[in-house]
């Protein structure tokens, strides 16, 4: 089976360091893809709407068409491009972070199908009446990940490796409260895992918090295994799913590598977390809701790593795979 990639974005400086494009790279491989970025703004002398996106490309993706069973498009909201709806082959539509609001629903019946990551997104669009909505997992390469136990002293160090793309997610991805919680918390040291973009802001608010001994910041291709090795857990926030992969790569990583993890109520992998016991549930993306949290992180530590020891491999490449060839085959035959 041939399948033809798409992502509605400019084509990224660090592929490798990106979940998503991770997940593309490890089905490209399995399916002999190649990948189409519709994003026509890295040529475009003024700046085109996403409503514009693809029509440059659509006579060649026609072209290419002739070799290719389908279509796999990534977005993730469920924004209803319009060019999909003229290419020839059957597209698949994957929602790569959680549905909160209720799409168009006669574009997106149109489609061949509709994937999402999480429970939470298919009961909804289920309950919104989309019948071609499949349930699709997210996966990481577990084999780069291994377990280094770290005892818990009177220091708790925890990795977040989710940083915002906007100045506006320094408040809605929680790196805000996280800092102030470290104001209110001194025994907390956090690690963060930066991608070149807004460094300097970083930098600054990290000093106009007064935790600048206590806070490393990292801004360049790191081993994410060595850094887990010396850490408890990590945490991920944001206070609205769409923003957000519904599985985010860094809470994958930490359970591969047998850490629990912190994560937001609205992000859609923490009624996993929940079910399974491999984490603390974050309820308020505050100061004072990261307090409670990585009290609540502390107090059942060692249950909680025992537990993401035991899940932590679940989240592999090969069975993201095997779940994205399930519908590729619901979809062809």
């Amino acid at each position: 089976m041939n399948v033809l990639y798409h992502l509605p974005i400019l084509p990224p400086k660090m592929p490798e360091a990106e979940a998503l494009s991770q997940e593309i790279a490890a089905l490209r491989t399995a399916f002999n893809g190649e990948i189409v970025y519709l994003n026509p703004n890295e040529t475009s002398p003024v700046y085109l709407p996403r409503l514009a996106f693809g029509w440059h490309k659509l006579r060649r993706v026609r072209q290419m068409e002739a070799e290719y069973d389908l279509h796999h498009f990534f977005n993730p909201d469920p924004f209803p491009y319009p060019v999909l709806l003229r290419l020839r082959k059957p597209v698949v539509y994957s929602l790569s972070s959680g549905v909160e609001k209720r799409p168009y629903l006669p574009y997106f019946s149109r489609l061949a199908a509709v994937t999402v990551y999480d429970e939470r997104s298919y009961g909804k669009l289920r309950d919104w009446g989309l019948t071609n909505v499949h349930l699709a997992q997210s996966g990481i390469d577990v084999s780069k990940f291994t377990h280094t136990a770290v005892p818990l002293t009177n220091k708790i160090r925890l990795l977040c490796a989710s940083a915002p793309w906007t100045k506006a997610q320094f408040r809605s991805k929680g790196v805000d409260a996280l800092l102030a919680a470290m104001r209110l918390m001194p025994r907390l040291r956090l690690t963060f895992l930066w991608r070149g973009v807004l460094y300097e802001e970083m930098v600054t608010r990290v000093a106009q918090a007064g935790v600048a001994d206590r806070v490393q910041l990292i801004n360049e291709q790191a081993d994410v295994n060595e850094i887990l090795a010396s850490v408890h857990g990590t945490i991920n926030l944001a206070s609205d799913g769409a923003i957000i992969k519904a599985y985010p790569h860094s809470l994958l990583d930490s359970l591969a590598a047998g850490k629990p993890v912190l994560v937001s109520q609205a992000i859609a992998m923490s009624d996993y977390v929940k079910e399974v016991g491999c984490g603390v549930v974050v309820d308020e993306v505050s100061a004072e809701g990261v307090v409670t949290a990585v009290n609540e992180f502390t107090e059942r530590y060692e249950a909680l790593a025992d537990t993401a020891v035991r899940v932590g491999r679940d989240f592999s490449q090969e069975k993201m795979v095997d779940s994205f060839r399930r519908v590729y085959e619901a979809v062809t035959t």
